[in-house]
């Protein structure tokens, strides 16, 4: 039978009374790996009355020993890399090699949070006016519940958990119920480094828990990724509930390549951002606007590589994409390529897929032809689908780019640097690459889109996050003589 997880609650780990479960399938395979529990109100009100218990004695904490312990635990993931890397893979279907990449960029997360001695410092000024003086501190802001993605089970969680622990607030975590497992390890590693009861928890569940949550009057703050529907639906709900909420949302990146570009590398840079995590995450090339007269050698040697690309298990040794998330999945990526085809677009490359696994594959995609107005141009897809859109000018390309509602990366591919500036100037997203195909930046800058790939005026990473997970409080003062 498949092994039914569990919730941690107040130091607890338990499988909770639940009126359904769903089952955890391995991607490459289809096989069941686990049942998730679909937790209920109650369960959630559990989870967040002990982080509610728990908050006024941690954030008493001095900051030094909240980033002790931090550290305490990071040395404990670091102990269990393997185990959570294969954990990733199995559940997820990445590469180990895009698994372990994942993992790095979290603990990344993890250590910036370990500075917050420094980055919860807040400022002061004597004298403002006679005898006033004032001060600015930063507080936590409670307890916040961190709702994470299927694509990046391991990373997610480390951005949002370690710096809101920091910072002196509770957390409870909801995973993805696609990938629940790997947020199963993190915690157990986390919570073995001392962390109080109720500090920390977690629930897994879907809909219904994700609304229990961002409705729970015991909850301050709402951090979320995941697609653009449902972050609309969670800043809606949650600030219509006097939450703080940041909601990262969809993506539909562009990728401009003008005819000076050096075509090896850029197609490699091309392939990897399209293909890497078989198109399932946020910094994924989706279209690429190709400045004439480049197109026709650009989308030829793509085709070679797109050909070549080794689908399989991401287990297996030499594989560079492996499955998608889930058979549903699948067939409305397969849907979508389809209906492109209808509107006049020419598959202009197809790579080989795995036959008989079971698994949820399908091929990476190269599509020519594409014209701005096609929906495969307008919408995420969130799989292995790259579109060739033609232009005239880098002004074209800018304008095609800028006409999407949404706004999270870009990059151009030049060796102009007046073009390369130009476009970094006017381009309409948060995240730029110059000669980049993936600009994802470091934990330490902020990791933001712009438009409707994002709710919220803050980041999920750097100082800016630091601003989400604190509230400032400002203290003005007056003594008067004896």
């Amino acid at each position: 039978m498949p092994e039914a997880l569990r919730n941690y609650i107040d130091g607890v780990w338990k499988v909770p009374d639940r009126s359904g479960a769903l089952p955890r399938p391995d991607p490459a395979t289809g096989a069941a790996l686990a049942e998730v529990p679909l937790s209920t109100a109650a369960e959630v009100d559990r989870a967040v009355r002990a982080a509610r218990a728990a908050f006024p004695s941690w954030r008493a904490v001095p900051v030094a020993e909240r980033a002790r312990l931090l550290a305490a635990g990071r040395e404990r993931l670091l102990g269990d890399e393997e185990a959570i890397v294969l954990e990733i893979t199995r559940e997820n279907g990445k590469t180990l090699d895009e698994a372990r990449g994942s993992f790095l960029r979290g603990l990344e997360a993890l250590e910036f949070a370990l500075s917050a001695p420094t980055l919860v410092q807040g400022s002061a000024l004597a004298n403002v006016s006679r005898g006033v003086d004032t001060q600015l501190l930063r507080e936590p802001v409670g307890v916040v519940v961190g709702i994470t993605p299927f694509n990046f089970p391991a990373m997610i969680p480390m951005w949002m958990a370690p710096l809101a622990l920091a910072c002196g607030n509770t957390f409870v975590l909801k995973p993805s119920e696609r990938t629940p497992g790997t947020a199963v390890r993190l915690v157990e590693r986390l919570s073995e480094a001392g962390l109080p009861r109720g500090v920390l928890n977690l629930v897994h569940g879907a809909r219904e828990t994700v609304e229990a949550l961002v409705d729970h009057d015991g909850v301050d703050a709402v951090a979320f990724v995941g697609s653009a529907p449902v972050a609309r639906e969670v800043y809606a709900r949650g600030a219509a509930a006097g939450k703080r909420v940041l909601a990262l949302a969809g993506a539909k990146n562009h990728l401009v390549v003008l005819p000076d570009a050096a075509l090896g590398p850029t197609v490699e840079a091309i392939v990897s951002s399209a293909y890497g995590h078989a198109g399932e995450r946020c910094l994924a090339a989706s279209v690429v606007l190709a400045v004439e007269p480049v197109g026709d050698e650009l989308v030829r040697r793509l085709s070679e590589r797109v050909g070549a690309v080794r689908v399989g298990p991401g287990d297996l040794e030499g594989t560079e994409m492996g499955p998608l998330i889930r058979a549903e999945h699948a067939a409305r990526v397969s849907d979508e390529v389809r209906r492109a085809e209808g509107e006049g677009a020419v598959r202009a490359a197809v790579g080989p897929a795995p036959a008989g696994t079971g698994g949820f594959f399908l091929p990476p995609t190269l599509l020519d032809r594409v014209r701005p107005e096609m929906a495969i141009a307008r919408e995420e897809v969130f799989g292995p689908v790259l579109c060739v859109v033609r232009v005239r000018s880098l002004d074209e390309a800018l304008e095609v780019a800028n006409r999407s509602r949404f706004g999270n990366a870009a990059a151009i591919f030049t060796r102009d640097g007046r073009a390369a500036r130009e476009f970094s100037h006017r381009i309409e997203a948060g995240m730029v690459g110059v000669n980049v195909g993936v600009p994802a930046p470091a934990a330490y800058f902020p990791f933001v889109g712009w438009k409707g790939s994002v709710f919220g005026d803050l980041a999920a990473t750097g100082r800016p996050a630091v601003e989400f997970y604190t509230r400032p409080k400002t203290v003005i003062s007056r003594w008067f003589p004896p």
